[in-house]
């Protein structure tokens, strides 16, 4: 019984040896989670059961817990470099097999799906129609347009001016924006886009009546007259009041590229008059032309945006976080992922920064929780069990062969 018992505590150290060298082995592993070697003393039951004064069997490995500790974060600069700041496992689909990781140090292949080094994509809540929020029933591959943005037609353009006070009505009659002398002031060219996202100028003249606080304004596309002129009214104060909310509707323009008609509004809400000098506080409008994809970003709650160059950012989905009541029931696959068990309990899926789950720290991966000096001092611990356990074989041996000697 007594070599049993010190094969055992052999068995048991060189299990201990075996899981620090994996530790040490996955030092600098993205998201590995060192692992603790857990033993169980051993006791040999007879008919009568264990008697109060039973000396025990030995040892044996009850269990190899991974520690779900959080790792340092070390930023890398990498878009699609990702670390969990806090409780939460990327999710993961793998040959239509669900898994999860903690290892966020993702690519894309040819088709432009975001996974893991192995093949295993990322998953995301889709956008919903229409761009409001997103679907949280459900879940699917994250995959990054390669194709360009496309344009937007300008609907509003928006100005903010300042007309001078003490200006008079132009002496040069009637107005023609090729002269000068015929208007007061002009917003200069705003450039607007049609549906094909072709560029066209907005242009806005200004023209002092003789009436005191008011003004004309003449709007031009392309140098063509986008509408009659519209009267502004201030008040003694210098505050616009007609049109009461700053909005002119002008009329229709058909563009020569073969564009939808391109119908826009002019927001003059803010504008004032006050002063000696005409002042343009604001130039603004909403549409943009097509655009190339310039980069991939992502917030705090998980948010992929794809940045294009003509300034507009489209969602393509939310990255989906799973927790476990009992993550010590996970099941190791290789690759920096596990799998769930019945004992780790059902998973929960979840948008990041929201109820208990983590942040999304992009451009930084976190780091392997293994503390290498924790380890050599194991490493040394185990081998002195191991040396000690042996060495109490061969004292049983030579107890034995004294036996045996006797005559």
């Amino acid at each position: 019984m007594s070599f049993k018992t010190s094969l055992s505590g052999i068995n048991a150290a060189n299990a201990n040896l075996n899981v620090t060298a994996n530790n040490i082995a996955n030092v600098n592993t993205t998201g590995f989670k060192e692992s603790r070697a857990e033993f169980a003393d051993l006791f040999s039951y007879t008919s009568y059961g264990l008697s109060r004064n039973a000396i025990g069997s030995g040892v044996k490995l009850s269990n190899v817990a991974q520690q779900f500790s959080q790792g340092n974060i070390d930023p890398t600069g990498r878009n699609l470099d990702m670390a969990i700041d806090g409780e939460g496992f990327f999710t993961l689909s793998k040959n239509g097999a669900r898994v999860y990781s903690r290892a966020g140090n993702f690519q894309t292949n040819a088709q432009g799906f975001v996974g893991t080094p192995d093949g295993a994509r990322l998953q995301v809540y889709p956008p919903r129609e229409g761009g409001d929020g997103f679907d949280i029933g459900r879940v699917g591959d994250l995959q990054l347009l390669t194709t360009d943005s496309p344009p937007r037609q300008t609907g509003q353009v928006n100005l903010m001016v300042t007309l001078p006070a003490d200006t008079q009505a132009p002496t040069v009659t009637p107005f023609d924006p090729a002269e000068p002398n015929s208007y007061s002031a002009s917003s200069g060219g705003v450039t607007v886009f049609d549906s094909l996202g072709v560029s066209h100028t907005q242009t806005s003249y200004f023209v002092k009546t003789g009436t005191p606080n008011e003004w004309q304004v003449h709007n031009y596309v392309d140098g063509e007259p986008a509408g009659e002129p519209v009267t502004l009214r201030f008040s003694d104060s210098g505050a616009l009041v007609e049109p009461a909310d700053g909005r002119i509707a002008l009329d229709p323009v058909t563009p020569s590229t073969g564009a939808g008609v391109l119908q826009m509004g002019l927001n003059l809400s803010g504008s004032t008059q006050y002063g000696e000098e005409f002042q343009l506080r604001d130039s603004r409008q909403d549409g943009y032309a097509a655009g190339k994809l310039n980069e991939i970003s992502i917030s705090a709650d998980g948010v992929v945006f794809a940045r294009y160059s003509n300034g507009a950012d489209a969602a393509l989905g939310q990255i989906a976080l799973t927790t476990f009541v009992n993550p010590q029931g996970l099941q190791a696959q290789g690759d920096n992922t596990w799998a769930e068990t019945h004992v780790s309990g059902t998973p929960r899926t979840g948008a990041p920064d929201s109820s208990d789950f983590g942040q999304i720290q992009a451009g930084a991966l976190e780091s392997s929780t293994v503390d290498l000096t924790e380890q050599l001092v194991n490493m040394i611990t185990a081998q002195r069990n191991f040396q000690a356990n042996a060495q109490m074989i061969s004292t049983q041996d030579q107890v034995t062969q004294t036996v045996i000697n006797i005559r």
